[in-house]
């Protein structure tokens, strides 16, 4: 039987794209023609998604008996999140990287990173997920490693390589064992294979445990966070901005599948281990971020915390937990993306990345100042933004799911949630205090590229409009959670 690659036409743009930049840059010569080209690429591949969301999905790239590959709702948002990531990284990036060697190389590292990000989205198989996380994580090793006379940049790559292949390595490893105990990799299969088990076997604690551990490096979960912050401080400011709005994205696509499809008839011997581990997470992210002094590292720290956010879908189990997380997905896409484009913005300017130089921003750039606290305060979960609705809903779950007889506990997870959030508020408010009350060194006007502004428009722009008319994200969440959960 032929089989239909109608599911990967989206995927094959952004590759083919991506091949044809090095041959268009050495006709152009120009970072900002690659980039336009590109922006083009990314353009199309969406196009193609939401094609696929408003006249119906493809078939099953695989067959039945097979499946490999599935374009459904779930996949398409999470397609449309990372597209728009490297959209807007893009954006940024044009003028970035324009006094850069090997700009071709760079914004092709960008689109196949993306493009394997999104292979993860449709996989319905673990070496399917597996090889589309290796195109993912290898681009943004080479990505990190782009200024290789930035000795910053040398460690960050050296330690993102080492940490990430060693996460690779235990991930394949856990897959291993998995399929040895489920004899398929198919993830619905494993399900039903595990589901008939007698008991949970010391071999299938070793394979939950290095698949925990190999996925959670990707997240930045506690304790496999340590790599984040060297890494993100190390790498060129869009690229940090790429690894936390959709690199960490996409490793939350890859704990979905495996736990909440492949494993989900194990759910309650290991759902107080998530439960623990979000808990954890948000809360050493929050109390670390407190005490930097660096933008690019506060910012890891607090992405750190939200990916423990996060994690409660995985703890709570349940459609309306995912449909939250991945509403939360949206909005921290868009709000720690822009805050990274600013702090790339202003790097481009001559501004310095430590907090303290933020003093006076206010009159320097009011309208960059403007978008900073903005996007802090929507980190913050302050309403009526973004990210108070997608907090609310995350945090609502695990309240829903506490009222199950036998369940109770999982309140905690809505209170250190919200305990954590009030808590971000400080480090967050000390940096809009920087910008608006303390007078800086000089008042002298910044001037930004256009293409640098519009990036961070954009994601200002779509902060604020989720947070005033959130109800159309909310129903695609939520057809989202349903088709995650209709792959069992």
């Amino acid at each position: 039987m032929a089989i239909d690659y109608s599911a990967l036409y989206p995927v094959l743009v952004l590759v083919g794209f991506a091949a044809a930049l090095p041959a268009i840059h050495m006709a152009a010569k120009s970072s900002r023609a690659v980039a336009g080209v590109s922006l083009v690429g990314i353009i199309a591949s969406m196009g193609l998604v939401i094609n696929y969301m408003l006249n119906g999905f493809p078939p099953v790239m695989g067959g039945t008996d097979t499946p490999l590959l599935q374009m459904d709702m779930f996949s398409a948002v999470f397609a449309l999140v990372f597209l728009s990531v490297a959209f807007y990284v893009v954006l940024t990036s044009a003028r970035y990287v324009e006094k850069d060697r090997h700009q071709a190389e760079y914004f092709s590292l960008i689109m196949l990173s993306t493009a394997g990000m999104m292979v993860v989205a449709m996989a319905l198989d673990l070496i399917v997920l597996y090889a589309g996380l290796e195109v993912a994580s290898l681009a943004t090793f080479a990505l990190v490693a782009f200024r290789k006379k930035d000795k910053r940049g040398a460690e960050a790559s050296v330690k993102y390589l080492i940490i990430g292949g060693l996460s690779s390595a235990l991930a394949l490893y856990g897959i291993s064992l998995l399929f040895g105990l489920a004899g398929t990799t198919n993830i619905a299969g494993i399900n039903t294979a595990l589901a008939g088990l007698s008991g949970f076997t010391p071999g299938l604690m070793l394979a939950i445990g290095l698949v925990l551990a190999g996925f959670g490096f990707k997240v930045a979960i506690v304790p496999f966070h340590m790599w984040a912050p060297d890494v993100y401080e190390g790498a060129p400011t869009p690229v940090a901005g790429l690894l936390a709005a959709s690199s960490k994205k996409m490793g939350m696509v890859l704990l979905f599948k495996v736990f909440l499809i492949g494993l989900i008839s194990l759910k309650a011997d290991w759902q107080g281990l998530a439960a623990i581990l979000a808990i954890l997470t948000m809360t050493v992210g929050n109390v670390v971020a407190l005490q930097q002094t660096n933008m690019k590292r506060m910012l890891a720290y607090s992405s750190i915390g939200q990916a423990g956010y996060l994690i409660i879908a995985l703890a709570v189990a349940t459609p309306f937990a995912v449909e939250g997380s991945i509403f939360h997905i949206i909005t921290h896409a868009f709000m720690k993306g822009g805050a990274f484009m600013i702090v790339a913005a202003l790097a481009y300017v001559a501004l310095g990345e430590n907090i303290s130089d933020y003093k006076g921003l206010a009159k320097r750039a009011p309208l960059i100042a403007l978008s900073m606290a903005i996007l802090l305060f929507a980190l913050a979960g302050i309403p009526p933004l973004s990210g108070f609705w997608s907090k609310v809903i995350l945090f609502s779950s695990a309240i829903d799911a506490s009222q199950i007889a036998g369940q109770s506990w999982m309140v905690w997870l809505a209170v250190a949630g919200i305990l954590n959030s009030a808590l971000s508020l400080y480090y967050y408010v000390r940096v809009i205090k920087y910008m608006y009350v303390d007078e800086g060194a000089t008042r002298e006007r910044l001037k930004l590229p256009w293409s640098m502004s519009a990036s961070i428009a954009i994601c200002v722009l779509v902060t604020i409009a989720i947070g005033i008319w959130p109800d159309p994200i909310i129903d695609l969440c939520r057809q989202a959670a349903e088709a995650l959960f209709g792959i069992l």
